[in-house]
């Protein structure tokens, strides 16, 4: 994990909570082709760290991450217990050989954006853009809300 990496007002800064070694090349790859500062993480801990300290645009959390299957996946859970402020600032992937891609009802009930096979990662850009450009607009409303709250009360 880089220690002193500076994250500027247009960088896009994405996270990646993934073990497997061809999975953090070709998700890596794709995200720095696509413009994205991607940051690499280990472990549960790292993970904690770094989403708690950056709003990251894309985050990528493989199913069986640390070692741990998609029930008790502390990095999934975690997300998944965030209140909506801290966590709608970035849209969420999860990745893995479960996975149905592009299943909303399993993207719901993970409480994540998209799901993704294994075998579908060479969709990933297009992927990306498309749940980025989803979730920018659906949330539009609760933003400019937060906003005009956060003006208000300043």
């Amino acid at each position: 994990m880089e220690e002193f990496d500076i994250i500027g007002p247009s960088d896009q800064p994405a996270l990646l909570a993934i073990s497997t070694p061809e999975v953090i090349a070709m998700v890596k790859t794709t995200l720095q082709e696509m413009g994205y500062k991607v940051h690499v993480v280990e472990d549960f801990d790292q993970f904690d760290l770094r989403y708690n300290q950056i709003n990251y645009q894309v985050v990528v959390i493989e199913e069986v991450f640390a070692g741990s299957d998609s029930l008790e996946n502390p990095t999934l859970r975690m997300v998944q217990n965030l209140p909506m402020n801290l966590r709608r600032h970035a849209a969420i992937f999860l990745v893995g050989p479960s996975m149905e891609t592009l299943n909303t009802m399993q993207a719901f009930s993970q409480s994540v954006h998209c799901v993704i096979n294994y075998s579908e990662l060479q969709m990933l850009s297009e992927l990306v853009q498309k749940t980025v450009a989803e979730n920018e607009m659906f949330l539009t409303t609760f933003r400019d809300v937060q906003r005009r709250v956060y003006q208000k009360s300043a």
